[in-house]
């Protein structure tokens, strides 16, 4: 049976996303063979979206970061470096900003204003 997820980022800097992720935003893993880092994650939760008006694309993936304090951790990540690619706004389900990562893409980062 299903035991858990595995997430996956492909970057043109993966080496440089690898550290982003152990330094910046200070996930643990290990190293399975040169380099090649494995992150443990924290704690996860999966939805189901629907697509409108043809965006994103049916079948597009999208992996995003939580946190209890969304103030406070956009604090903290600015203090380690992280860029933000824009202000923290809210989408109705929560708080969400997006942060830039090595190999020119962005992440987001929510607070949920549901139920945990």
């Amino acid at each position: 049976m299903i035991r858990g997820m595995h997430a996956m980022f492909y970057s043109a800097e993966a080496e440089a996303l690898r550290a982003f992720l152990r330094d910046k935003l200070g996930l643990k893993g290990r190293d399975v063979g040169g380099g090649w880092l494995i992150f443990d994650a924290p704690e996860a939760d999966l939805g189901v979206h629907p697509t409108e008006g043809g965006k994103p694309a049916s079948g597009t993936a999208d992996i995003s970061f939580y946190c209890d304090d969304i103030a406070a951790t956009v604090a903290e990540l600015k203090g380690r470096g992280v860029e933000f690619a824009q202000e923290v706004e809210d989408h109705g389900y929560g708080f969400v900003t997006y942060f830039k990562v090595p190999g020119d893409f962005k992440v987001q980062l929510y607070q949920a204003k549901y139920a945990r």
